[in-house]
């Protein structure tokens, strides 16, 4: 009986034993497996993976349609006041001209409203002998002359000019000498611009010169203002004070010559 209960004895130790040898196996080779990385016994496909913010974005950026641009209009015409100068102010088609602007923007001014408070230069007109104009006003510090014409009259500039229009439209912009580019964005955003350009809408074949307190200008008695209400491929259209009509048509070449001519004077607003 003593040797059967010693044989179990020894049994159950020889089995403890290679227990033990077997679990110190698998541990090493979890360890080991662990260490490499070569995590056999993990079940990937079940773990769910956060996408990082970069990850996403490239994927969406992936998956989303091009952008697809908005053409550009190539022809815009607006329906803006028409107002004639005449007879009233027959130099005045610079203010003329900002009245339809102020129009459109939906304030009730006049023309004649807006005379007394259309900045002046007044100097005094002195002539040489021939006539011709020997010292004057400066259009760009203000009107010059009679506006009226009851005295010889001139004009006045797009910076003397600006700041009656800043008076109405707070949001007003001068945008002389810009790329007339930035005029056809203006009506494509349906606004239109006072544009400097000549009556005949031809460049002056003569030019005159006259000294003034801040030094001589050069400049033309052709010169003219008009509202620039729409545009197409060869043309453009303007509301022009001296008759009152509305979108007269103008060859674009002709008048952009004109325009630059005169300095590329053009007074608007923003939205």
């Amino acid at each position: 009986m003593k040797v059967f209960w010693k044989g179990i004895q020894v049994s159950l130790g020889f089995f403890m034993i290679l227990g033990l040898i077997f679990a110190s196996g698998v541990l090493c080779i979890l360890l080991y497996a662990k260490i490499t990385g070569q995590a056999w016994y993990a079940d990937e496909s079940a773990v769910a993976y956060a996408e990082t913010p970069a990850t996403a974005n490239t994927e969406q950026a992936q998956a989303a349609p091009p952008v697809q641009e908005i053409p550009r209009a190539v022809s815009v015409m607006l329906d803006a006041p028409a107002i004639r100068q005449y007879p009233e102010l027959p130099s005045g088609c610079e203010l003329t001209s900002l009245t339809m602007l102020i129009q459109y923007f939906g304030i009730d001014k006049g023309k004649m409203e807006l005379v007394p408070e259309l900045k002046k230069d007044p100097t005094p007109l002195k002539l040489n002998a021939n006539g011709s104009v020997a010292y004057w006003g400066n259009p760009n510090t203000g009107f010059v002359g009679e506006i009226t014409g009851k005295a010889k009259g001139f004009g006045i500039y797009h910076a003397a000019l600006n700041e009656l229009l800043i008076k109405y439209i707070p949001t007003a912009k001068d945008f002389t000498r810009q790329p007339f580019e930035k005029l056809e964005d203006q009506l494509r955003n349906g606004i239109p611009s006072v544009v400097w350009t000549t009556i005949n809408y031809q460049v002056p074949d003569k030019w005159v010169v006259w000294d003034t307190p801040i030094g001589p200008i050069q400049t033309t008695f052709m010169e003219h203002a008009v509202l620039l209400v729409g545009f197409d491929e060869e043309n453009v259209y303007v509301n022009d004070p001296y008759n009152g009509k509305s979108k007269v048509k103008i060859n674009k070449a002709q008048f952009l010559q004109t325009w630059e001519a005169m300095g590329s004077q053009a007074l608007s607003y923003t939205k």
